[in-house]
């Protein structure tokens, strides 16, 4: 088999599939880990798969010039956004001033990433999420939008924005913005769908899924038959989805050695949360980003964007934010869960098998809800701080 980059190296950031000229790159997810395969018979030998490939040709990275924390100056904005609404803001300013913005939007089922210009459509870029999103299709969309003048904002992960560079080059870093998050990892979106069979439904049949508000880190869904967004599990509870993700065992084997984790960045703008923040117990609860800026054309962009801006602990920040040091340590239980989830394809046995003590917990304390003998409490977490 011969693949673009190292074996189950590959971050799945699909640049390879989007400039291969002759369809010869199959993106394999096997769960476990992503590979861009090259079918040899389609092949020209070209080399364009590998010179656009993140983990082959990482771009040079920068020192960050200037941290800050901050928040949207628009109750909404701040209220609906999973931080402090500063991608929404920095999105905002774009397409006020005739630009475009490309970020991940779930859509049918997928995560996918799609082109907005205008501010109506901002609502459906909102929200972290915490599953591995396909690109295909947007460096495309981002250099033609490029090619006609216009400014543009890509928003991704630190893979997905390297893989952005390399395809678009150096003739538009005037007028490409980027803007990468911190990451923590990402799992395949297998894991996700064979998790929600578990509970009785598919990401097909939703029309919106929301992984956390603010520090509360549940999954909540709305689709045909839903009310809104109601939480998977019983409010209060924490799903085992979530407790996977948060305990680093479901992410794809690259991720345990991402080479972006620390706080030189590739991107222009850096966001993440500002979890080591100092300020009030009442801002955060609202919500406070970390925006980290690397490049003057970054510092710009924010200080226009109408964010308010507040000085910050850059080591407090650091310490807080574990992917600004290193990438997640893969934990011993990670092989035998996601070895069985992806071989039985059946998430509660895998996490019963992995997690026997907390799956019993899990079930116990579900039914005592349900049966409205205890009450659920808040479910707060940092994924920073979260003790295994």
């Amino acid at each position: 088999m011969k693949t673009v980059c190292e074996i189950d190296k590959c971050s799945g950031c699909m640049a390879c599939y989007d400039k291969c000229p002759k369809a010869a790159i199959i993106i394999e997810d096997a769960c476990v880990a992503y590979n861009a395969i090259i079918d040899e018979e389609k092949c020209i030998n070209c080399n364009l798969c590998n010179k656009v490939c993140q983990h082959n040709n990482t771009p040079e990275f920068i020192k960050t010039q200037r941290w800050f924390q901050g928040w949207s100056s628009s109750k909404e904005i701040r209220e609906i956004t999973s931080s402090g609404g500063a991608a929404t803001e920095l999105s905002r300013y774009i397409i006020e001033n005739h630009g475009c913005v490309c970020g991940c939007v779930f859509s049918d089922g997928i995560f996918g990433f799609e082109m907005v210009n205008t501010i109506d459509d901002l609502p459906r870029l909102s929200g972290s999420k915490y599953v591995k999103s396909n690109p295909v299709g947007a460096y495309k969309k981002v250099l033609c939008f490029l090619q006609t003048g216009k400014k543009v904002l890509f928003i991704g992960l630190p893979c997905q924005v390297a893989a952005m560079k390399n395809y678009v080059g150096e003739k538009y870093e005037d007028t490409l913005y980027l803007v990468d998050l911190i990451c923590h990892g990402s799992p395949s979106p297998k894991i996700l769908e064979l998790y929600l069979k578990s509970e009785g439904c598919s990401l097909t049949q939703l029309q919106d899924i929301r992984f956390r508000k603010k520090a509360n880190f549940q999954l909540h869904r709305s689709g045909y038959g839903f009310n809104n967004h109601i939480s998977i599990v019983p409010e209060g509870m924490q799903d085992l989805y979530s407790f996977t993700f948060l305990n680093e065992v479901c992410y794809t084997e690259n991720c345990y050695s991402c080479k972006y984790a620390k706080t030189d960045r590739v991107s222009d703008v850096t966001l993440g949360d500002s979890w080591g923040s100092r300020l009030t117990d009442e801002e955060k609860k609202k919500g406070i980003s970390l925006v980290m800026c690397q490049s003057d054309k970054g510092l710009e962009l924010v200080k226009k964007s109408g964010l308010k801006l507040e000085d910050v602990d850059i080591e407090q920040s650091i310490a807080a934010n574990q992917q600004l040091q290193h990438p997640s340590q893969m934990p011993e239980q990670r092989k035998k869960f996601i070895e069985y989830v992806c071989d039985n394809k059946n998430f509660k046995k895998a996490f019963l098998n992995t997690y026997p003590k907390e799956y019993w917990k899990h079930i116990i304390k579900r039914m005592l809800i349900t049966m409205k003998l205890i009450r659920g409490g808040e479910v707060t977490y940092s994924i920073s701080v979260l003790k295994k």
